[in-house]
């Protein structure tokens, strides 16, 4: 795989760093994790393909351990807060002194600086801050965020896996890691690049959710069908919009011009009405076969059924029988080869990692006896 050999230490934390670990091993980086100490019996979130060490971290004996990790690793990921790894002893000063070719991913909320550095925040906070929450909601009601996708997974996760990637390649010429300052106010705000280049343009000239992308416009925007499930539509360009049109049954001479903003709120009654008087396999049937920008909106588990999503193997099933998407993009010489087993057990492979990064039992023994480690290494099962 693309990752093949490169090392990653991922210090646990919530759903950002997770999601970007599982991105690297995923495309074949050796993923060992860092759980805390007392986390054993945790259950892990985004940790296919990786190894777990439970380690105390604010002991200097568990903060020495790391250290030793990481002079043989390619890459840190930390989730903290500034100043949470210097107070460990752990800042990058120190490891990229004792390794210099380390690539220190920094993952957080507000970033390494500024005056909310070291204030605590979740995905709504982040993407408030980065101005894109400001856009996203229907007309008249408050702002909402779309889950903890924006800012947690693509202005945090997946920003931050670039960043590594980058700073992997750039190491190829130089010799040398570097620090990354990845976070998600930014990651978010850079995701939102569109919205700010587009601001003179006409495209949200309009208060929230009466503009042509946010849920304003009757051809962009999804619809209840007769059995309580919905279709979304997306016919901007002028030839789809005449195919939804001949789709619904209408006719256009009878209907206002497309982009006549005053007539879009009776438009979407109007499309509305058309569209609760058919299911949503009725109109799949009418509308898979033209092209129209209309598709059924559907649940996952109806997505990883989905004959397209099928055809291509999008989603994937592991030994434990749960089902996630396959890893994207495809690569055509070295594709992801994800790991079909169950996530590790917190603390499952703490002696083994110690022992390949040239710990010996002594050492092993010394630190469990002082409680700096915890193993949970699973039993085997009896055979009957």
């Amino acid at each position: 795989m693309a990752l093949k050999g490169v090392r990653v230490v991922e210090l646990a934390g919530l759903a950002p760093g997770p999601f970007c670990g599982m991105v690297l091993a995923d495309f074949g980086a050796q993923v060992l994790r860092v759980d805390r100490v007392g986390s054993l019996g945790d259950v892990s979130q985004l940790a296919r393909g990786k190894r777990s060490l439970v380690l105390d971290l604010k002991r200097a004996q568990g903060a020495a351990v790391l250290r030793r990790l990481c002079t043989r690793a390619d890459v840190l990921l930390e989730p903290f807060r500034r100043g949470v790894m210097e107070k460990l002893q752990l800042g990058p000063e120190i490891l990229l002194q004792e390794n210099p070719k380390l690539i220190y991913a920094r993952l957080s909320g507000f970033g390494q600086s500024g005056r909310f550095s070291r204030k605590a925040g979740h995905d709504i906070n982040y993407l408030a801050l980065s101005g894109v929450l400001s856009k996203i909601g229907r007309s008249g009601d408050n702002p909402y965020a779309p889950l903890n996708l924006l800012a947690d997974f693509g202005g945090g996760g997946l920003m931050c896996a670039l960043g590594i990637l980058m700073a992997l390649f750039e190491r190829t010429r130089s010799g040398k890691g570097q620090v990354i300052d990845a976070n998600m106010v930014e990651g978010t705000a850079y995701l939102s690049s569109f919205l700010w280049k587009t601001q003179n343009v006409g495209l949200w000239e309009q208060p929230r959710g009466q503009n042509l992308l946010d849920g304003g416009a009757p051809f962009y925007t999804t619809y209840r069908t007769a059995d309580g499930q919905f279709m979304a539509v997306g016919a901007i360009e002028p030839q789809f919009y005449r195919q939804l049109i001949q789709g619904l049954g209408l006719k256009s001479e009878e209907l206002p011009k497309q982009m006549s903003m005053t007539d879009w709120p009776e438009m979407k009654k109007r499309f509305a009405d058309v569209f609760a008087k058919k299911t949503k396999a009725e109109w799949c049937q009418i509308f898979d076969g033209i092209d129209a920008c209309v598709t059924p909106v559907l649940t996952l588990e109806e997505a990883a059924c989905h004959d397209h999503n099928r055809e291509r193997g999008s989603f994937m099933t592991d030994e434990e029988q749960h089902v996630s998407p396959r890893p994207a993009p495809l690569l055509s010489n070295t594709p992801a080869a994800p790991s079909a087993e169950r996530d590790p057990f917190v603390g499952e492979h703490t002696e083994d990692i110690l022992k390949e990064f040239g710990f010996n039992q002594e050492e092993i023994d010394q630190l469990c006896s002082d409680r700096i480690i915890e193993s949970n290494k699973p039993k085997p099962k009896a055979h009957l």
